[in-house]
């Protein structure tokens, strides 16, 4: 093995044998002292994905998984330190997140729906109405608390992730669409998702649509406004910032969850695993229904995955944000927080199965083809 490789090597060990201790102390009933062994897991296993080509997209989610830990074992430092409230950074930092996407977008972005209007229809169609229902289904199915319920139909009503894009890029599905139904959903966002919730969720909790769209339109539409305007003037002219904001977005994306888990560690701890089973069967639903609806209407396979991609994973960040601004951070923001790093982990193993199969008829397919 060459000397770059082995910081991997000792790293996959060091995260074998922590492994080992974890599964020992959880066999042993001693969960509560498996905590600093459980973080470091985490922390190892990550540095193992980052010394490989083929495991780097999962160091990222990987690290949220270590960070999390964290906020369950030790969640003081992640709610209230000093007696000051963490979760008032939400919005802010959301609002960072959403500027970041507009700094990367312009004008080009949205003739996506001129160019391709028939893709940009059926990918918002199935957005917004796949993925609510499936969320009211399983809220109906699993017996969710009320608050709970309420989140995973919040998740299930907000628009697509930036992840997506990346995603899709990965799966040599049409980036163009990608980004087009990225920017045009999240546009729709302050008007769209508050009727959902309203019309789904109104059973569970209170929801005031008008405040919702205030709340949506501050932490969306203002920043990406900002950010497109930047981008039009400034972009190329500050080269430090537009290499930071993409690591700021994730950072800021990271500590929100870690704030969520934190606050919301009780409800966690009694509905946890049935809330990633939830955020599994949602997510895959949302891959699943979204392609071969398009298949049926016989659209591109390029198409299909996109669409499968853009409505599968949503912008979770957004919801955490809206759960904040609603009063119910450690209730409706749990599903938010819980569904992101599963559809990151479905994403990024749904993009490596597509990319070693180029669609039919394209021009990587062809190219490889004749390789």
């Amino acid at each position: 093995m060459s000397v770059s490789n082995k910081p991997g090597l000792a790293a996959g060990i060091a995260s074998g044998l922590l492994l080992i201790v974890n599964i020992i102390l959880f066999c042993t009933g001693r969960i509560s002292q498996a905590g600093p062994y459980m973080i470091a897991f985490w922390a190892a296993l990550a540095l193992f994905f980052s010394r490989y080509t083929a495991t780097k997209g999962y160091v990222y989610t990987t690290m949220i998984f270590a960070a999390v830990t964290a906020a369950l074992y030790y969640p003081q430092p992640f709610t209230r330190p000093n007696g000051r409230d963490l979760s008032v950074l939400i919005t802010p930092l959301i609002q960072v997140i959403m500027f970041g996407m507009g700094t990367s977008m312009s004008l080009r972005d949205f003739y996506g729906v001129v160019k391709m209007p028939a893709g940009v229809f059926v990918g918002l169609a199935c957005q917004f109405t796949i993925m609510p229902l499936v969320g009211l289904a399983l809220a109906t199915v699993l017996h969710l608390p009320p608050e709970i319920s309420a989140g995973v139909i919040l998740i299930g009503s907000a628009p697509c992730g930036m992840a997506s894009n990346v995603i899709s890029y990965l799966a040599k599905a049409n980036l163009a669409l990608s980004v087009t139904l990225t920017a045009v959903s999240t546009l729709l966002a302050p008007f769209v998702t508050p009727l959902l919730m309203q019309w789904l969720a109104g059973n569970y909790i209170e929801i005031s649509v008008q405040q919702m769209m205030w709340d949506i339109t501050k932490m969306v539409l203002i920043p990406v406004a900002g950010g497109l305007v930047f981008n039009h003037f400034l972009s190329g002219r500050i080269n430090w910032l537009d290499r930071l904001m993409p690591r700021l977005s994730m950072a800021a994306i990271a500590f929100i969850i870690v704030i969520i888990t934190a606050h919301g560690r009780s409800s966690l701890l009694n509905v946890g695993v049935l809330l990633v089973l939830a955020g599994l069967i949602h997510n895959l639903a949302g891959y699943t229904l979204g392609y071969w609806f398009c298949r049926l209407i016989r659209m591109k396979e390029q198409d299909c995955r996109t669409i499968a991609i853009e409505v599968g994973m949503q912008n979770g960040g957004l919801a955490s944000a809206i759960a904040r601004e609603m009063g119910r951070i450690a209730t409706v923001g749990l599903a938010p927080a819980i569904f992101g790093p599963v559809m990151n982990i479905t994403g990024s193993l749904l993009a490596s199965w597509w990319h070693r199969r180029p669609p039919e008829g394209s021009k990587i397919h062809t190219s490889q083809q004749a390789v």
